[in-house]
Parts: C-alpha cells; structure tokens; sequence
C-alpha cells in the first residue's frame, strides 16, 4: 500500500515536471496570448489551462480531485468553468499557433528536406448523446454504427511527415440544417470570435475545411499536399484547395454523377476504367490515366490511380492527385499517411478523455476542451518522436498515467455521480446551489469505509 502511494506521488511529480517542460519549451502562455486567452484579475489563464492540461494524465477529473481532497486547485471550480467559457479565446489560433512551433522547432530538425509533409483532413464523432440541452447540438450520422445520435462532427486538419502526426486546428461542426439542430446558439456581437465561431459550426463540411486550411497556411506550417477521403473529393474541392496553394492527393468516389474530361470527353471515372486496359501481375494499381478537373471554366489537370482493392479483388479504389509529376506509386505510398490521423482519433478518444471529460453545455467550453485535448496529444507525440525507444502514443500515456486496474472502481464513481448530477440538472431543473447541496449530503451520507477509499486513492 504505502509502496502504492509513493509509486503515485512520483508519478505525479514526473507528468508535472514533462508538462512543465513542455510548456516552457514551446511557450505555450504566448501561445494563449496570442489566442486572446487572458483575465483581468485572479489567476492566469496559464495557470488554469495547465491544471485542465494534467487532468487526463493523473487520471482523476476536477470533480474528483476536489471530492477527495487530492491535487485540488488553488483556484475554484467556478474559475476553471468561466475559463472554459469564454467566448473571446481563439481556439483555433492557440492549436494553429502551437503546432506550428513544435513543427519548426523539434519536427522539423529531425526530418530530412526530401521527406513529404502533408496536412491530412478528416472527421469524427463527438459523441454527446445523454444531453438535449448542449449548445448548438444536432442529430448526426455515425457511419460506424450506422445510426444518428446526439453530438458534432469534429472536423480536423492534422499535419504529418509520415513519422509524427500533430493535429492542427479543428472545428466542431453542428448542422448547417435548422431542423437538424436540437439546441440553438446563443445570441452574442456578431464582431466577437465566438459568434464566428458558432457561424463556421453551421456551414458545411467543405467550406469549413478550407478555413482551416487558410488559417494552416496563413500560420506558415509546411505542407504541400493536403490528404482526404472522398467525402471531401468533389472538383469544387480540388480547385479551392489548389487555390489556397496545395496539391491534393484523396480518394474518389466512382459516383456516375462525377465527371472529369478524358480524351476530350466528359466521363465518370467507371467509365474510364472501362475504356482502358488494365495492368496485369502483382502490381499495386490496374490502371493510371491523365484527366482534366474543370470547374466554372477553369481547368486543373490530375492523374487518377485505379488501385487494386484487397480486401474485394473484384474491386477497385480511384485515387486523384494534381501533383502529375508524382509517380503511381508515391501517390499511393503518400496517401498511406491519411491512415495517421484515424491513430488520432483512437488516441483521444481511448486516452485522453475526449468528449467525456468536459460535460459543460456551452458550445465555447466544449471547443476549449477540444483544445486542450489536442495540446495533450501534441505532447505525447513530440515526447514519443524524441524519445529513443519505440513505444507507441497509447504505451507512453499509460506510462505517464496511474495504473489504471487500481482505480476503475474510482472512475466508475465518478461516471455514476457526474450521471446523478446531469440527471438533476437535465429533468428537475435545479440550481447548481442546490445540486451542490444534494451531491454534499449524498456524499455525507456514504458509509465511512467508502470515504476513506476514496480519499485514499
């Protein structure tokens, strides 16, 4: 037991001290700064992001730590809830201005001239399904479940050498469908960044894409090609990507509704596979033809890479590039790296709490929660790509965290009170006095032995 505890209280001294690192290395109080993070008076924004910032690598939330006594903040919990709801921080700026640094400053040293870097954009679910009252909240599809649910579609730009991965920027997008939002935003100046920030949620996923490509590029991270899967690749796509200055390597959907000029003619890709002979042998594609992407006149031209499909031999991928001095093979070898960003996704959802941690209904806490989760990973990534061993993101996180089999009963009690106190708040419609007032004489009322373990832990 007392081997335990001490094994605990280094362990916490270690993720402070590689935190603190972290944070002076890339100056990260600049980088809030300059995401006009600040306060007129009490603590730091510095100081209250970097206790937000340790939470998932203690494995306890604020609600726990404050419950049981342990690694309890200087500040209280109402000022770490009004930071996360400020409204004039720019999130995206923080995580653009931030990537940007260790890109530069650790990545780039590392990595050879020749080798490819690339911004790969993709989206996930945010899952928030147990609440109706969550800001800008909408009904989505989860294609991996095959039914809609209750959250946002965290559209995110990452960028990668094929190495290290390092989201960029994201945004959590609602539905840009009135009748698909279940709860409107709030009303605010319309100069503010939170109203931009609410207006860019309720656009669609393409014009929301650019954006954060132009916020990319104007923060000078280095990429030429930009990486996504069909849902992005449409010819409207590729020349308004080519415009803001990258090439484009994603997938194509073999829609007989899309067309491209091929020998002076309007086709589908279908039918050009069917115009041509294929390759034979082992080799990696069946097919690679030249092809004229036009758009209100303006013509762009693209190689397109029929790709054997392994898992249905029958079958076949397109692949576009607008790089036509790429061979087939690299078009291939490099769209390989979209793969990074589905680790990403892995990565944060498994470890670093996201979308669980942060049960606030404001749409600006649960961008900022978005934020410092990326921060996190950003962390872990350089740590990994600097480390001289090969551990992975999700075997250097537990290593940074307590060991988990000692705590999962903790973890489940703080899931069953955060439930207790969202059902309060959700169907009887109580103040949060007097929540708090309810959850004090509950916790009262445990019998003593359960209070001392978790004190305890």
């Amino acid at each position: 037991m007392n081997k335990s505890i001490t094994q605990t209280i280094q362990d916490d001294k270690q993720n402070s001290s590689t935190i603190q690192k972290f944070f002076k290395r890339f100056h990260v109080s600049s980088a809030l700064k300059a995401a006009n993070a600040y306060k007129e008076k009490g603590f730091s924004v510095a100081r209250i992001f970097q206790y937000l910032f340790l939470l998932a690598f203690s494995n306890r939330s604020m609600y726990m730590n404050l419950l049981t006594g342990k690694n309890v903040p200087a500040f209280a919990k109402d000022t770490a809830y009004r930071f996360m709801r400020m409204a004039h921080i720019n999130w995206m700026r923080f995580t653009t201005i931030l990537s940007s640094r260790i890109i530069k400053d650790a990545v780039a040293p590392l990595t050879s001239d020749d080798r490819v870097n690339a911004l790969v954009i993709d989206d996930s679910v945010f899952d928030r399904n147990r609440s109706k009252k969550v800001e800008l909240l909408a009904k989505i599809y989860d294609h991996a479940k095959h039914a809609y649910l209750n959250g946002f579609r965290m559209l995110t730009l990452g960028w990668t050498d094929g190495n290290t991965f390092l989201p960029v920027n994201s945004v959590l997008l609602s539905s840009e469908k009135k009748g698909n939002r279940i709860t409107e935003a709030n009303q605010m100046d319309k100069r503010s960044v939170g109203y931009k920030r609410r207006k860019l949620s309720m656009t669609k996923g393409t014009e929301a894409m650019l954006e954060l490509l132009k916020t990319a590029k104007a923060a000078g991270i280095p990429a030429k090609y930009v990486l996504f899967d069909s849902w992005f690749t449409s010819p409207k796509t590729l020349h308004a990507v080519k415009k803001i200055g990258y090439d484009v390597i994603g997938m194509v959907k073999k829609s007989p509704k899309m067309h491209f000029v091929y020998e002076g003619e309007s086709l589908s890709l279908p039918d050009i596979y069917k115009r041509n002979k294929k390759r034979r042998g082992r080799s990696r594609y069946l097919l690679s033809v030249r092809v004229d992407v036009v758009k209100d006149g303006k013509v762009i031209p693209a190689k397109v890479v029929y790709v054997r499909n392994k898992r249905k031999r029958k079958e076949y991928l397109c692949l576009i590039s607008t790089d036509l001095s790429l061979t087939e093979d690299e078009i291939i070898r490099i769209y390989g790296k979209r793969w990074d960003i589905e680790v990403f996704f892995k990565v944060c959802k498994s470890y670093l709490r996201l979308s669980k941690e942060c049960r606030c209904l404001s749409y600006d806490a649960i961008t900022a929660h978005t934020a410092i989760v990326f921060a996190r990973y950003m962390m872990l990534s350089i740590e990994n790509r600097e480390s001289r061993d090969e551990r992975s993101l999700g075997e250097l996180f537990l290593y940074c965290s307590d060991e988990m089999a000692d705590i999962t009963w903790i973890q489940a009690f703080h899931l069953i009170m955060e439930t207790f106190r969202k059902q309060l708040s959700d169907y009887l419609e109580l103040s949060e006095k007097q929540i708090s007032t309810m959850m004090d004489a509950f916790m009262k009322a445990l019998p003593p032995t359960l209070l001392r373990s978790l004190k305890a832990a």
